[in-house]
């Protein structure tokens, strides 16, 4: 291996997506569909990220995972079945849904799957916002009445953002995302998720989306008031069992520690890395083998997401 990797993305039609993937990054996307979430990298049964050249061209991320782990991912990872990460970049030309993601526990009794995530704004209009957590003092039986009531966004915790901020949303979190707003999403490998409230819109095939009330309102964590947006650590923006996520600024070239693979995002200007240049909005996988590659910057004002797995060890 001399390169990093670098994986086909699949594109998502969604009904609050738009076109800001083709008209930022120059993405080819399908006519006339609008776009709302790219998949960069991912490991699900009807979902693989296949690689796009190189010695590995044509592998899915999936036999990287469970053939070649140690080579690739290094040591000391959850011993999964599927790569433990979704990457995905969402172009809410609309808001989404208010919606929650279960807990573990809720999970395994729904048979659905957990999830916890993190929010990297790309780019965001001037009027938009998100929504994360209850306003303060909301009950239970209070968001309960304003499900039927029609009136649950306000119940929700809102608040301006900006391009640069970085939102957790651990499972049983309640949030939706506000229009305009372009962002990356890391995740637990999961496709579950529990629709509150959809603003009355009606989907792709002109019917009301399917809510999950009872399983909502199972999942909602209702002690989670006003969160606010993360505050970084000095390069970390935010980190949990799942997910190590660090932005780096880059002046001069930068590697990283020996022996921990990492995906790449790049989030303005350009950069190197392995002799291929990357561009704002491109992602790679740079291999445990090569993590001491030197990622360097192309122009003033570069710089990267480097998000990786804490190991288990």
């Amino acid at each position: 291996m001399e390169q990093p990797l670098v994986f086909e993305p699949l594109f998502m039609e969604r009904v609050w997506g738009g076109r800001r993937l083709e008209t930022l990054f120059g993405r080819r996307l399908p006519p006339g569909v609008r776009i709302g979430e790219s998949w960069e990298i991912v490991d699900r049964e009807e979902y693989q990220s296949v690689v796009h050249e190189g010695p590995f061209r044509g592998l899915t991320l999936h036999e990287l995972w469970t053939e070649r782990r140690e080579g690739i991912f290094g040591r000391g990872l959850p011993d999964t079945f599927r790569f433990p990460l979704l990457f995905k970049i969402l172009d809410a030309q609309e808001r989404l849904s208010v919606q929650v993601h279960p807990p573990a526990e809720v999970a395994a009794r729904r048979g659905g799957e957990p999830k916890t995530e993190v929010w990297h704004l790309l780019d965001a209009l001037l009027d938009s916002d998100l929504y994360a957590g209850l306003k303060q003092g909301v009950t239970r039986d209070e968001f309960e009445q304003a499900i039927h009531d029609g009136l649950v966004a306000g119940k929700i915790h809102s608040f301006r953002i900006k391009a640069g901020d970085t939102m957790f949303i651990p499972s049983g979190r309640i949030h939706a995302i506000g229009a305009g707003n372009l962002i990356v999403e890391v995740q637990q490998n999961s496709d579950t998720t529990y629709r509150v409230f959809d603003w009355n819109r009606l989907g792709l095939n002109g019917k009301l989306r399917e809510l999950h009330v009872a399983e909502s309102l199972e999942s909602i964590n209702f002690a989670d008031a006003e969160p606010c947006v993360e505050q970084p650590r000095g390069d970390v923006l935010s980190e949990c069992d799942f997910f190590r996520m660090e932005k780096w600024p880059l002046t001069e070239p930068r590697q990283g520690p020996a022996g921990e693979f990492a995906v790449f995002t790049v989030t303005s200007g350009g950069v190197a890395c392995g002799g291929r240049n990357f561009q704002r909005g491109d992602f790679f996988l740079l291999p445990s083998a090569l993590s001491e590659m030197p990622i360097k910057p192309l122009e003033p004002g570069s710089s990267v997401l480097r998000t990786t797995i804490p190991s288990a060890q």
